[in-house]
């Protein structure tokens, strides 16, 4: 057996099935082990910043990690800022990054690079694997890193040598890392200060804490001792729809955050941050609570928060509460496209168990708020602000959770990063709508030239334009295999939405807005 047999061997007895791979020389015999070793599902993707980002969506809808394979560090590369995402988004991955043999290194051939160095960036473990007979455990223990809580990327760099050379060893799967409970100092503490009661209590969630069960916890919480629940900004992943809790998140927009959160007297972070702006503005706050509001941790993100939640429910003898009513089912809207239209349309129409990728960036900042009456669904957001992430989470999130539709509502400059992704969703046949707004700039940086105060000229708009010329996203999903309509109504819309859902594989939905 040779050491890529024993890594195929390792991955799989540690529960790791799926691989979103672009491969390279270097890991050719990865890749016809793959062949001799039944049971790993293969997705390829055309950039490796498409592989990495659906092996963050992956790991989002099934709390497990899936392995990525990298051509070498320029390969790494390529699929850093969606690493950078996962990161964020504490996604479990585990990284196979193909690499110079153990000799041949030292020559400084074209592609030799710092690859542990760039890896590190990201990853949470990383590990060259020098000797044949220690590949499998090494794989072993990439997949036990990447499954400490809260989820971590694990790199595994593995020499071609090391590959192909004989004498592997495969691993069984080493224990999981216990996730550890928060301190009963933290849970008093808190505690006492929702018994204290008063105005400008909020508690704030993140991670797991926004799952259904988390959700359920916090609403018990809430409705006895009368705190405010909030979501952080950007989410992994969030449970929704009719019958859950429905929380507002705290906004993008500086001003808007600082409106938001006025008032704040005692912030309880549960799995969350202390709120922070984006960046740094002239004259503007760098984050949007109070300075003299006071920080409590109820839970860390790699501690147990839905434990540690039901720990301060029972401790504030909060009873059980009826289900909250969002409001009214969501109607179809009919008319002109605005993003309050959209909104409603989507919450209309999306199925029961729909994943909402989102990447809507400005035009869907109203989208929120405007499906919390939606059929039970769970939303993904780009968490770590590199653009290029949503098409790939959709495809990764499709593979991982077959059976849910997927819905990507996605910005259309962003999409033009990591666009190969629909070639992959055409390939594997996922139940992908993909819905581009396409407003033809980048409205995001319009809006942030009056945020720093710059005073834009011609050269400057024509850097945010998206036109002359203007991309036909039809045209584009069609080279890739994948059907496409465009319409500039409601109207349209609807129907191609409704369309799409029932229909099996990807569909593409361009509104020009």
């Amino acid at each position: 057996m040779n050491g890529a047999e024993s890594l195929v061997h390792s991955l799989l007895k540690s529960g790791v099935d799926t691989c979103f791979t672009n491969p390279g020389t270097s890991e050719m015999h990865f890749v016809a082990a793959l062949d001799r070793v039944p049971g790993m599902r293969c997705v390829l993707g055309l950039f490796e910043g498409v592989v990495t980002g659906a092996a963050d969506g992956y790991a989002r809808v099934t709390g497990k990690p899936a392995s990525t394979l990298l051509h070498c560090g320029p390969g790494l590369a390529n699929g850093l800022a969606n690493l950078h995402n996962a990161r964020r988004a504490a996604a479990p991955i585990v990284n196979i990054v193909g690499d110079h043999a153990t000799y041949h290194r030292p020559l400084d051939a074209p592609l030799t690079a710092d690859t542990e160095g760039w890896a590190r960036g990201v990853s949470g473990w990383v590990r060259t694997a020098m000797d044949v007979k220690t590949v499998g455990s090494d794989a072993a223990a990439a997949v036990q890193a990447a499954n400490i809580a809260p989820g971590q990327i694990a790199t595994l760099i593995l020499p071609s040598d090391t590959s192909w050379n004989e004498g592997g060893i495969p691993a069984e799967a080493l224990a999981r890392v216990p996730t550890p409970l928060a301190s009963p100092n933290q849970i008093e503490e808190c505690a006492t200060i929702l018994r204290r009661g008063g105005p400008g209590i909020v508690l704030l969630l993140g991670g797991e804490a926004l799952s259904a069960e988390g959700l359920a916890l916090a609403h018990r919480i809430a409705a006895a001792t009368g705190c405010r629940l909030m979501a952080q900004g950007s989410n992994a992943k969030m449970a929704r729809g009719q019958g859950r809790v429905s929380l507002d998140r705290v906004p993008y927009v500086v001003d808007a955050a600082v409106k938001t959160m006025a008032g704040t007297k005692q912030l309880l972070l549960c799995g969350a941050r202390k709120p922070v702006t984006f960046f740094a503005y002239p004259n503007k706050p760098q984050t949007s609570i109070p300075i003299d509001a006071e920080i409590h941790i109820l839970a860390r993100a790699e501690q147990n928060l839905i434990e540690a939640l039901s720990r301060l429910a029972d401790m504030l003898h909060a009873p059980k509460v009826a289900d909250p009513d969002n409001g009214p089912k969501h109607e179809i809207v009919r008319g002109p496209l605005t993003p309050e239209s959209v909104a409603a349309t989507l919450g209309a129409l999306m199925p029961e168990g729909a994943i909402i990728a989102d990447e809507s960036v400005t035009y869907g900042r109203g989208f929120f708020a405007n499906t919390k009456a939606a059929p039970h669904h769970d939303w993904l957001n780009v968490t770590g602000g590199a653009i290029g992430g949503g098409i790939p989470m959709a495809t990764g999130a499709a593979v991982g959770a077959p059976g849910r539709r997927v819905i990507n509502m996605q910005a259309d400059g962003s999409a033009m990063y990591t666009v190969q992704a629909l070639w992959t969703q055409a390939r594997e046949k996922l139940d992908v709508t993909t819905v581009i707004l396409s407003n033809r700039k980048y409205q995001i940086l319009i809006g942030e030239l009056a945020n720093v105060g710059a005073n834009p000229g011609r050269t400057a708009m024509d850097m945010l334009d998206l036109g002359n010329p203007d991309l036909d996203w039809p045209k584009m999903a069609n080279a890739m295999g994948i059907e496409a309509a465009s319409t500039n109504t409601c109207d349209g819309f609807a129907d191609l939405l409704a369309g799409s859902l029932n229909r099996k594989g990807p569909f593409l939905i361009e509104l020009l807005i």
